[in-house]
């Protein structure tokens, strides 16, 4: 299902959608087009990408890139399928109850849970807000152990 999504590979086009995508919501999937958990985020976001278009804009980020390095090193993208979102240009950090509130780690259970952190993230920067509740029950949220390196 990726080949429905855009898929971006270098530095300059993340930035371009970034900085240019205006009162809406940017999704990005950072992950291998490979990795069969990507794959099922991909299906995911590629049936729910037409329900959300009115307040989201959705893209997947290869992170075999060289180009997109920069990127994986900031946000810290050691465990894939990693989601991070933006609204006009600014980071959007969720509270999911896990340790990192800047990006979704993991895969999505169903679409609607998808398309409920995306509209409430909408809502939520709509208001000023930078960082936003998730509206999943925490059984609903992906649990993963973050290991600290060279610490």
């Amino acid at each position: 299902m990726s080949y429905l999504l855009t898929t971006l590979t270098k530095k300059t086009e993340i930035d371009t959608l970034i900085r240019n995508t205006i009162d809406k919501v940017v999704v990005l999937r950072f992950g291998r087009p490979t990795d069969s958990v990507c794959l099922q985020v991909d299906e995911i976001l590629a049936k729910s990408a037409r329900e959300v278009s009115k307040f989201a804009t959705v893209a997947l980020v290869d992170i075999d890139s060289d180009d997109v390095q920069v990127y994986v090193d900031y946000f810290d993208i050691t465990l894939i399928p990693s989601t991070v979102f933006f609204f006009n240009a600014h980071h959007i950090k969720m509270d999911s109850g896990t340790a990192d509130h800047t990006k979704w780690v993991g895969a999505f259970h169903t679409k609607q849970d998808f398309i409920d952190v995306v509209e409430a993230i909408y809502r939520g920067a709509m208001k000023g807000k930078l960082i936003v509740h998730c509206p999943l029950p925490p059984e609903r949220v992906p649990k993963y152990q973050l290991l600290f390196k060279d610490i």
